[in-house]
């Protein structure tokens, strides 16, 4: 499906009916990766996945993607979906990154919020220098470089070994995405803002999710957002890396269930 959104045409995928769950897909993937969530969540909620612009189906407009920029898109989608009521918002990694922009501009929208996988730590100056030298590389080379450096570190170990026709998938998710989505992103999280001073200010119910073995972003980082977060649970799951909703779907989807009723959500 379809919508026409801040000047370009946004895929997404949804499912069910109730409470909305929004989920936003990380870099450089595409909302393939909520398959999971769309077929065992939906009677939990009326279920939103969005490609961000430049990615799966969504046309590739040229960058920066700011982080402002692609949740201002959500909203829109949002509107053209006539969603009305509060949304559950959950961001993988750099969705993580866009659903605390959400936050910060439209908080109104918002129910809750799932961090899956994701820092409120803005980029190291070494990260940005390391983003700078991955667009290089893209314009270079395409985007398989990027894929063949980065999809190992995706998955745990034991993933990568014991489920080859994920990292197949996973794989060719990441070929999909377009050199403009790729160079926007990498400008986009480059530039963002640091959001650790934030935490403290958002009340809104809080799930972190995060796999053992993220070799992305450090468990210890998760760790810290908990603490700083006044209306948080943390879960972390075991025998996953970065995108623990794919590695461990029955515990990611259990957790997020188990959330939405201890909450009332």
């Amino acid at each position: 499906m379809y919508r026409s959104v801040n000047g370009f045409q946004m895929a997404y995928s949804a499912g069910g009916a109730g409470q909305p769950l929004l989920f936003v897909h990380g870099y450089p993937l595409n909302r393939q990766i909520w398959t999971p969530q769309l077929d065992n969540l939906a009677d939990s909620g009326y279920i939103i996945a969005p490609d961000l612009r430049g990615h799966g189906e969504s046309d590739p407009v040229p960058g920066p993607y700011s982080m402002d920029l692609l949740a201002d898109d959500l909203n829109a989608l949002l509107d053209r979906l006539e969603v009305r009521k509060k949304v559950i918002l959950c961001g993988l990694s750099m969705g993580g990154y866009v659903a605390l922009a959400f936050w910060r501009k439209y908080a109104s929208r918002l129910k809750a919020l799932i961090l899956t996988a994701t820092r409120a730590a803005p980029d190291s100056p070494e990260a940005r220098v390391a983003r700078d030298q991955a667009a290089a590389t893209v314009r270079q080379s395409g985007i398989e470089p990027i894929v063949a450096g980065m999809l190992p570190r995706l998955l745990a170990p034991e993933t990568l070994q014991n489920n080859p026709a994920l990292v197949e998938q996973i794989g060719a998710i990441m070929r999909s995405t377009s050199s403009a989505g790729v160079l926007g992103d990498l400008a986009g999280m480059r530039d963002r803002p640091d959001s650790r001073p934030d935490l403290k200010n958002i009340e809104l119910p809080t799930l972190i999710l995060h796999g053992q073995e993220d070799q992305i972003v450090p468990v210890q980082e998760a760790q810290e957002m908990f603490a700083a977060l006044p209306n948080s649970r943390l879960r972390l799951i075991p025998h996953a890396g970065h995108l623990p909703n794919l590695e461990q779907p029955a515990r990611f989807n259990a957790a997020i269930r188990e959330f939405v009723t201890n909450f009332n959500l």
